[in-house]
């Protein structure tokens, strides 16, 4: 009776369904010790920082791959909590070819295959997935599905903007094409090679690996860059409505979440009158 009390703690804090809403405390430490250890592994890249501190490291990455081996094996051992694993053998079967599973695998691999250091760099990045694993429910997880949905029900105009910045950025790398094609044959020679002037040209980067020379060529240059502003304005425009509309949809539930449809809180609620 106390181990599968034990059992069950352990499952209310690992599993962020479980928890129900937010994130555990012991949640908590995880999304602390998953970004001290993402900040390491890109720190670790920056020669002046990590030579001459390689045992250092290394004894940093074993400590984090250990507290995440450990979090893995409990999170396999309270599973059958879950009413989807229940069996105590076939369910954590199931339970381990999971994604969320397969993800928490990927955080112990450096420290299973005995690999640290530069060589589990891009398995260490990897880690940073499993906070969007443990944020998945709570207050993150309702606020990106609104922010999500408000995108959605722009789709079409966002698809617009699309339509027309693809035929703006055309039409500007045929001009130039047209114009600087014999002065500048390697950069304007053709119209995909004019099409990387225009593409940084409209999204406003502006390398200056490249530009016209020719008065004509600089006037079409001088027109795509006053109608490059226009052109990211518009999805600016669109995306600035939708985050006020997933903002709107965030308030309404701070006032009565219960009454969200489709929120945990409302499933929950409904769980609960269901039992009764």
């Amino acid at each position: 009776m106390v181990r599968k009390s034990l059992r069950h703690r352990l499952h209310v804090q690992l599993e962020p369904a479980a928890w129900g809403y937010g994130l555990s405390p012991v949640n908590w430490v995880l999304c602390i010790l998953i970004l001290l250890s993402f900040i390491g592994a890109i720190l670790e890249t920056e020669p002046s920082i990590s030579d001459g501190q390689e045992q250092l490291i290394r004894v940093l990455e074993v400590a984090f791959s250990s507290v995440f081996m450990l979090e893995y094996l409990l999170r396999v051992w309270v599973c059958v909590e879950d009413g989807r694993y229940r069996h105590p053998l076939a369910g954590r079967l199931r339970y381990l070819v999971t994604p969320a599973a397969l993800i928490d695998l990927v955080a112990v691999l450096p420290l299973l295959v005995g690999v640290v250091g530069t060589e589990s760099l891009m398995l260490r990045f990897v880690r940073l997935l499993r906070i969007a694993r443990l944020a998945q429910f709570g207050k993150l997880s309702r606020s990106v599905h609104y922010l999500l949905a408000a995108i959605v029900s722009r789709r079409y105009e966002l698809s617009i903007s699309v339509v027309v910045a693809a035929m703006m950025i055309v039409l500007a790398s045929i001009m130039l094409y047209w114009v600087e094609k014999d002065v500048q044959p390697e950069a304007f020679g053709s119209i995909p090679r004019a099409m990387w002037w225009a593409i940084i040209t409209f999204t406003t980067v502006g390398y200056g690996d490249v530009y016209p020379v020719t008065q004509l060529g600089r006037l079409f240059a001088a027109l795509s860059a006053l109608a490059s502003v226009a052109m990211v304005a518009m999805p600016t425009g669109i995306m600035a409505a939708a985050f006020s509309d997933a903002m709107q949809r965030g308030r309404h539930e701070l006032d009565d979440p219960v009454k969200l449809p489709g929120s945990y809180l409302d499933k929950n609620s409904q769980k609960q009158r269901s039992r009764r």
